[in-house]
């Protein structure tokens, strides 16, 4: 038997997913420690030993790795060469070449692998059309709305601590000319698509009202700082706990799903922005599927309903005539793991 290696590094954690012959996922690995700030050797080691670990465990050996899909945030150049990526230190990533050191490592075990880059947010789409497509399958999958059905193009919004993108065009991963397509975290949006003018001056990259200014965890402790400034609000439970504002927004996924005023209010201006960012998109890549993805898959079953409706209701009230039938927003099938899952499909396909 002979496996590729999915691989998706995060500034904190690792993932792993093994994948055979029949391009079944046999393994996903546990999230691990990254050791990024004890610099790329570190991280190449942690990696290296997870695979060996994860290969053992079902029988495998490192000498029957053929190919290897390696993730990482962006930027990138196509090569995988890091270039000042978020949560990795530059004095210790910018400019590291990622892929061809790990390559050379992973060859140390199997003479002809290959090691091939791409972007966290690529992998993301990758991993979501590959499963929806039947591309590849996995026994761990979540249900599909939709079902397994003819497929050949996606884009997929990550939210997240930021939002990252990606898109799938004729069943091919895009990548851009310099590895850089998918950002759509700083795509500008309209003024109305903020409930308060403080809520636009949350500076993302070089801009502001940006989409990641709105449907990020950062966005959401922006526009947190300020709800609890206002009159409405100053018996809010909030008021009164104890941490960073940040803190505090990490805990409104949980205050949403108990029906919290202020949680809800924050996710339903999170869902509209989601809404019309989508449109945007569309209206460039007319997609078969709309996919949204990341943290706000955690959301309780009645929020994520709520949520959907919001961001559709949005979608179409702005959207031209030709383009309001939007029957094709869902959540991730794949959840956190659609990067690791990408990687490892792009390992299958990169080398053809």
């Amino acid at each position: 038997m002979k496996y590729r290696i999915g691989i998706d590094v995060g500034g904190t954690t690792t993932t792993i997913a093994i994948g055979n012959d029949a391009r079944e996922v046999v393994v996903v690995s546990e999230q691990f420690e990254s050791l990024t700030a004890s610099g790329p050797q570190s991280t190449s080691q942690a990696i290296l030993n997870q695979i060996e670990t994860s290969l053992t465990a079902i029988g495998g050996t490192t000498a029957d790795i053929i190919d290897v899909g390696l993730a990482t945030p962006g930027p990138a150049t196509l090569d995988g060469v890091l270039r000042n990526t978020p949560n990795l230190d530059p004095a210790l990533w910018n400019g590291f070449p990622f892929r061809s050191t790990l390559e050379e490592q992973i060859r140390q075990w199997s003479a002809r692998a290959s090691v091939h880059y791409i972007g966290d947010g690529q992998a993301a789409a990758y991993g979501e059309y590959s499963i929806r497509s039947g591309a590849v399958t996995w026994d761990r999958v979540g249900p599909m709305a939709a079902g397994l059905k003819p497929l050949s193009s996606l884009f997929m919004l990550i939210v997240g601590t930021g939002l990252g993108g990606g898109q799938v065009q004729d069943g091919r991963v895009v990548r851009g000319k310099e590895g850089r397509a998918g950002h759509a975290g700083h795509l500008l949006l309209p003024p109305y698509a903020f409930r308060y003018e403080h809520d636009q001056q949350l500076r993302v990259g070089n801009a502001m009202c940006t989409a990641e200014s709105a449907i990020s965890l950062t966005g959401l402790t922006h526009q947190l700082e300020y709800r609890l400034t206002l009159p409405q609000w100053a018996d809010h439970p909030l008021q009164s706990v104890a941490g960073s504002t940040r803190d505090k927004a990490k805990s409104l996924r949980g205050l949403a799903s108990q029906g919290d005023p202020l949680a809800m209010e924050l996710f339903d201006d999170q869902a509209r922005a989601l809404g019309i960012t989508l449109l945007d998109l569309n209206y460039v890549g007319d997609f078969d599927l709309l996919i949204i993805g990341g943290g706000v898959c955690d959301l309780s079953a009645d929020v994520k309903t709520r949520y959907k409706r919001i961001a559709e209701e949005a979608y179409q009230e702005y959207a031209l005539d030709g383009f309001r039938d939007l029957d094709c927003l869902e959540f991730s099938s794949c959840g956190d793991e659609s990067p690791v899952i990408g990687a490892l499909a792009f390992a299958y396909t990169a080398a053809l």
